[in-house]
């Protein structure tokens, strides 16, 4: 006998109900499982997606096709101590935070210095590095020092903390997309100087053969940082955790000596969380200032 309709409905909808719990529960372990196989969120689960540049040495830059520099393989430590791998893309300095905020990169590498402008865009970790300004200009120039800009036609390249000080400066800068495209304003004397990380003034100067001098160094007023998504406390929290670590096994030290041998670090500077002991820089007969963008 055909049950009547209101039992098969009844029936149909008590059906549907338990496909739905069931669903609902398959989905539950589906996220569990995610959140465990990718717990920071990222592009790739295993991978950090870095965003850096490849023209800025010694700090960020490209050698025989691979990423190097002292942040770059600060980050490839950091990340082991993660158990993650890293993949190095290169992106011009002005677009690098915004793409790392939009999430087309899980962090920026990069010598970023932290400014109160930029929190507004990304989150940072701890500061790892101090750097310098560089005034760069050409052989011959009366330019000696920062205080001799005004009127003169200067370079920097936009969105870096050089950029801020030239504009906070009222210098009315020429703003160019890379390191590249700036030193060659100097070579054809479009531009009378150049605002630049310090090292990489003092690397530029040394390899023009005479035709670019640095002439001066003014210490930059903020640290340097790895830059994450606004909001992403789960990675950067990971990030400072492990960059303590390679902070305290010497890997700091180590990326100090080998790439600004003779530079003192301020006594002031504390690298990380400022918690941890810090093994010493081995000491070496050169000078020379860190950059920062």
């Amino acid at each position: 006998m055909p049950r009547p309709r209101l039992t098969r409905t009844l029936s149909a909808l008590a059906a549907g109900t338990a496909l739905a719990v069931l669903a609902a529960c398959g989905n539950g372990s589906s996220s569990s499982s995610s959140a465990q196989s990718n717990p920071y969120g990222l592009q790739e689960a295993g991978t950090l997606r870095i965003a850096t540049l490849t023209d800025a040495p010694p700090n960020v830059f490209l050698k025989n096709g691979k990423f190097t520099g002292f942040d770059n393989d600060l980050m490839t430590a950091v990340a082991g101590k993660l158990g993650l791998k890293t993949q190095f893309v290169g992106t011009d300095f002005s677009a690098l935070l915004a793409q790392v905020n939009s999430g087309k990169f899980d962090v920026g590498s990069s010598s970023i210095t932290i400014t109160d402008a930029r929190k507004k865009t990304v989150d940072f970790t701890n500061g790892y590095d101090f750097g310098y300004f560089g005034l760069d200009v050409p052989a011959g120039s009366p330019i000696k020092g920062f205080d001799q800009l005004k009127g003169k036609r200067v370079v920097v390249v936009q969105g870096t903390v050089q950029d801020d000080y030239a504009t906070k400066n009222q210098l009315d800068p020429v703003r160019v997309p890379d390191y590249n495209t700036a030193l060659n304003q100097l070579r054809t004397k479009t531009s009378d100087a150049w605002i630049a990380p310090a090292e990489i003034g003092e690397k530029t100067a040394a390899d023009s053969k005479g035709k670019v001098v640095l002439a001066a160094k003014e210490l930059s007023p903020a640290p340097t940082a790895f830059a994450v998504a606004k909001g992403d406390d789960a990675l950067r929290t990971a990030l400072n955790k492990a960059l303590d670590q390679v902070i305290q096994d010497g890997t700091w030290s180590k990326l100090q000596a080998q790439y600004y041998p003779g530079r003192k670090v301020p006594a002031d500077f504390k690298p990380g969380s400022g918690t941890v002991k810090v093994p010493p820089v081995a000491s070496a007969p050169a000078s020379s200032a860190a950059s920062a963008s």
